[in-house]
């Protein structure tokens, strides 16, 4: 994009095609002469390799001047070679890939570059054409300095140390043969097969390699006589395959949009869309789009797909049988009867993935570090390749999948330590989750069992059939013969056989003189032959389809199963997209997307327009505000002190003053001194908690969980369950193994208890999981400690670090038929309502909301604001004592943590630290009606924005106001006191919004 005003008028200008007498003052000002002018409109349209002919620089220089300026910047650059002005280069110019790539390696070798300093796609190419690669250049570049000081003299030794013929090409039979400008050296020293294969070349229209004998074009091809065009139409299709041969170096630094085009269009790509659906979605020139293609179709990493219907005009059906019926692509591609270009016919009234509603589209967002543990961690040879192709090409069609479980399936029963266990979790849990999707969301025993079954029933039949071909056989001399009823369904007695015969013989007489032979092939023996023939075959065909209405009639799978086809796409690459583009992409090739656990928060999330997503609502979902969302919800939840960004805390509040240790999470997963990015949060000492708090608040607002020592076990971690979801079977029941089975059973029947009374209060039907945490409880009519358990988080998607938990969430999928749903989109809507009741949170208490201006009124303080105290709510280290007793000396004994769920509520209450004691007073009414409105008069404000805005931005909104959850409910906290400099709370939101909006 142009740097100042004056380039992007320049930009317009040459688009234009501008004339210098046309262009105004200011650009004239700017280029000071003619000549510059056209200096310009040069590099300009060498920089978007066009070709001569159709743009602005065959108005101001020569075609061949045009070219060459083009080769010298592309060989300085290591560029790509422009296959699409091959016409120009290799015909006119002389110069084919080969040269070309022999070129820019030798430039590279002369100036002691390194092999990384090639960009990605121009070594990958330089290896398929040249067949020198990483190994082959340091090979080289070690020969060259053993020389010494002969290579410091003369650099051209490198030359002679390259390939002299270019390497053996994968051809495809449809790729179209041109033929160079020949000088008449040249054509004196061809063959008589070579001759003639010119002679056809130049004769006919359509030159397929298919049509010529392929040695001898091999041969016209080594020595530079002809060179392949890659033919890409706009109604094209095409297939993105795995990237084999791939060199991953730096990316290029030079302009370049056909190289740019690549990287999207293997995100975009569809079997289903063709190359001018491709340049919509992407909102990309046609013609550049199309290049691209054909490049990646060079390189084998993209498939054309075959229209049906052209291959049965251009060729017999006895060649597209055995075509149809191939289904292996890793053939030799070049013959048209080769397996893999059966592979790719394609149906021509195939309009797109929606026409086959039996069938759902998947597609599964994973971060770049799924592939970096299936690259790293040399779990499998096979893995090695997906993983490239993931990484670099941003998606894995549906074509791969079943290799790359297959290759997944090969790390079965390996042992790994360190690290690289954490490779291998990643790559059970991806097999796991992919089988699962294939399968339909059916569970694999009932896959086996219903299989068996049918199996069972046709080797049944199959008997059935023998046997009565076995009778039938013995009957061949006696026609007359009784034929059991129970075995064949056919009985002749032996008058109505006698009739029959005789019946048979009148019509046989009545047919005319005919001759013997023809009378003999209407005898009555061989009519009735036929006719039970006939019968049995149609007595077994009603068998057949009776037992199979019969046994799948009657249960609920009887109706047609929904299959899946599944794509895994990188987040990082969608990211990569512009919005617009991405809707589009989404929209046109997916009816269901499915996020793994965790996602970054740079990740992007589907636009809430109806497209159902297995994975988070929203990116308030993916920060502390989702916790938040589940206590409020189910009323149920740890102690939680929520502390907004740019506070510095000179002493701890109250319920953090005593902990032994806490849970601590950032808002937006920023990372301080080590703290605050994990996941699953960090446990951390209360004695250090402060300094702790202190660093962290600097950058990101902190939500942190106290914990007594009575808390934690024995090694003094948390003890925690993981709940699969969906919760509830088909039939809405919740079964008691979900909790698992290492639990006492009065645990498991409380913890039951409390997942229905969760069920009816959290939405609970989606894909992930709920963690619980065990805290401990001490009751006054119970002697013995005790424990419950409570919701600690919340997770939307599949988590791939754990296998069990993952085998655990699919086994609920397979159970609850969620994925065979007569309408799935159900879920989209249960989001939906999960989004708006985050979204009322935020609105609630960011530094804009209703509650954040409430408390947090400049000037305002406990003294002059008319506030009312309630109670005292507990003494000095705890909230959770009696609210009638003040604070005594020492340490006093803990309560029931439900007890402030019970003590009197007003509408707006607030928990106040004064730094000895806790206490609860709520605000007036008539002062909150006096300054409600004032957030009410805000439309323009960030809370006021539309659903969708809301749902596409990733700017989360941070809490405006200290917060406090006591185990029921959520509170204003008011920490006053235990601030450094007292500094007012007003201050601190105003400046903790006015950084927020500066950062969007």
């Amino acid at each position: 994009m142009a740097a100042t005003v004056e380039e992007q008028m320049m930009v317009k200008a040459i688009r234009e095609e501008s004339p210098w007498e046309a262009l105004p003052k200011r650009i004239q000002a700017v280029l000071v002469s003619k000549e510059e002018w056209h200096r310009r409109i040069v590099d300009y349209c060498i920089r978007k390799r066009l070709p001569w002919g159709s743009c602005f620089a065959r108005k101001v220089c020569k075609e061949g001047e045009y070219y060459e300026d083009m080769m010298r910047y592309l060989r300085k650059n290591l560029a790509l070679y422009p296959y699409h002005l091959a016409d120009f280069m290799c015909r006119v110019m002389r110069i084919s890939p080969f040269r070309y790539y022999c070129d820019i390696l030798f430039e590279a070798m002369k100036n002691e570059q390194p092999y990384d300093s090639i960009p990605n796609f121009s070594a990958a190419d330089a290896l398929r054409i040249t067949g020198v690669g990483r190994n082959e250049f340091i090979d080289i570049m070690n020969k060259c300095r053993s020389k010494k000081i002969m290579w410091k003299l003369n650099k051209s030794i490198a030359k002679e140390l390259l390939p002299a013929e270019p390497a053996d090409l994968a051809i495809e039979a449809w790729w179209g043969v041109r033929f160079v400008n020949f000088t008449l050296e040249e054509f004196k020293r061809l063959s008589e097969d070579e001759t003639s294969a010119i002679d056809k070349i130049c004769k006919e229209e359509v030159n397929s390699y298919v049509l010529f004998d392929p040695e001898v074009i091999r041969g016209l091809y080594r020595r530079g006589m002809v060179y392949f065009d890659v033919p890409v139409y706009p109604d094209d299709r095409f297939r993105v395959s795995r990237l084999e041969g791939f060199v991953s170096n730096k990316d290029q630094s030079y302009e370049d949009p056909i190289e740019e085009l690549l990287y999207a269009v293997f995100v975009v790509s569809s079997e289903n869309a063709t190359v001018a659906e491709l340049a919509t979605t992407l909102q990309a020139d046609l013609y550049q789009l199309q290049a691209a293609a054909s490049f990646a179709c060079r390189l084998g990493w993209a498939v054309k797909l075959l229209d049906t219907d052209s291959v049965l005009r251009d060729s017999s059906t006895s060649v597209l049988s055995s075509n149809i019926l191939s289904e292996d692509d890793e053939g030799s591609r070049t013959s048209i009867a080769s397996e893999k270009s059966g592979h790719e016919l394609l149906s021509s009234d195939s309009d797109g993935h929606k026409k086959n509603s039996g069938t759902a589209f998947v597609g599964f967002i994973v971060d770049a570090n799924v592939t970096s543990y299936l690259m790293m961690g040399s779990l499998s040879p096979g893995l090695k390749s997906h993983a490239v192709t993931l990484y670099e090409a941003g998606k894995l069609g549906a074509s791969c999948i079943a290799e790359l479980c297959n290759d997944l399936a090969s790390l079965e029963g390996k042992r790994f330590e360190g690290v690289l266990q954490e490779f291998a979790n990643h790559a059970f849990s991806l097999r796991c989750f992919l089988e699962c999707l294939l399968s339909g969301g059916n569970s694999p025993n009932e896959t086996s069992d219903k299989t068996s079954e049918v199996n069972n029933q046709e080797c049944c039949m199959q008997d059935d059939l023998d046997t009565r071909s076995t009778m039938e056989n013995k009957e061949n001399d006696i026609v007359d013969n009784v034929v059991d009823k129970n075995e064949s369904s056919i009985q002749i007695s032996e008058s109505s056989n006698g009739c029959q015969h005789d019946e048979l013989l009148q019509q046989d007489q009545q047919m005319g003189d005919s001759d013997a032979a023809d009378r003999n092939a209407s005898s009555p023996s061989t009519i009735v032959s036929e006719s039970k023939e006939s019968i049995l075959k149609n007595d077994f065909d009603n068998i057949h389809t009776s037992k199979l209405v019969g046994s799948t009639g009657n249960s609920p799978s009887s109706k047609s199963k929904r299959s899946y086809q599944v794509n895994i796409l990188r987040c990082e690459s969608l990211a990569s997209l512009a919005p617009s583009t991405l809707e589009r992409l989404l929209a046109r090739d997916y009816d269901m997307i499915v996020s793994m656990i965790p996602l970054p928060s740079s990740s992007v999330l589907p636009c809430p327009s109806g497209l159902v997503h297995f994975g988070p609502p929203s990116y308030s979902s993916m920060t502390p505000w989702m916790k938040l969302a589940l206590y409020t919800s189910g009323s149920s939840g740890p102690i939680s002190v929520v502390l907004m960004k740019g506070q510095r805390l000179r002493l701890l509040p109250e319920p953090l003053a005593s902990c032994e240790k806490a849970l601590i999470w950032s808002w937006d997963q920023s990372m301080v001194g080590g703290l605050g990015g994990q996941f699953e949060g960090n446990l951390v000492k209360g004695s250090l908690l402060l300094h702790y708090l202190n660093s962290m608040t600097k950058y990101s607002a902190v939500i942190v969980q106290p914990l007594s020592i009575d808390d934690l076990d024995e090694t003094g971690n948390i003890i925690t369950i993981d709940v699969p979801l969906p919760l509830k079977n088909a039939d809405g029941s919740i079964p008691s193994t979900i909790v698992g089975t290492d639990l006492p059973k009065e645990q498991v029947s409380s913890l039951i208890l409390l997942l229905e009374d969760l069920s009816n209060k959290v939405e609970l039907s989606t894909v992930g999981y709920l963690r619980l945490v065990r805290l401990h409880r001490v009751s006054e009519t119970l002697v013995n400690e005790s424990y419950e358990w409570i919701p600690l988080s919340i997770e939307f998607g599949i988590p791939l670090f754990s296998p069990k938990l993952c085998e655990k969430i699919c086994e609920r999928v397979a159970e609850s038929q969620m994925l065979q749903k007569d309408d799935i989109t159900e879920h989209y809507e249960t989001m939906q309502n999960v989004r708006k009741s985050l979204k009322e949170l935020c609105t609630e208490y960011q530094a804009t909301g209703p509650t954040a201006r409430l408390f947090n009124q400049r000037g305002g303080s406990k003294n002059n604001s008319p506030r009312k105290l309630v109670n005292i709510v507990s003494g000095r280290w705890s909230p959770f004592h009696d609210p009638s007793s003040p604070t005594h000396s020492g340490s006093p004994s803990e309560k029931d943590r439900t007890k402030p769920a019970r003590r009197q509520r007003c509408f707006t209450e607030v928990l106040s630290f004064d730094g000895s004691i806790l206490r609860s007073y709520a605000l007036t009414p008539v002062y909150e009606a006096a300054t409600r409105p004032v957030s009410e008069e805000q439309p323009s404000t960030p809370a006021a924005r539309s659903d969708h805005d809301d749902a596409n931005t990733k700017d989360v909104a941070l809490p405006g106001v200290n917060l406090i959850f006591d185990g029921a409910e959520l509170h204003p906290f008011d920490i006053v006191a235990c601030l450094q400099a007292r500094q007012p709370l007003s201050l601190i939101a105003e400046a903790s919004a006015t950084s927020s909006l500066a950062m969007k």
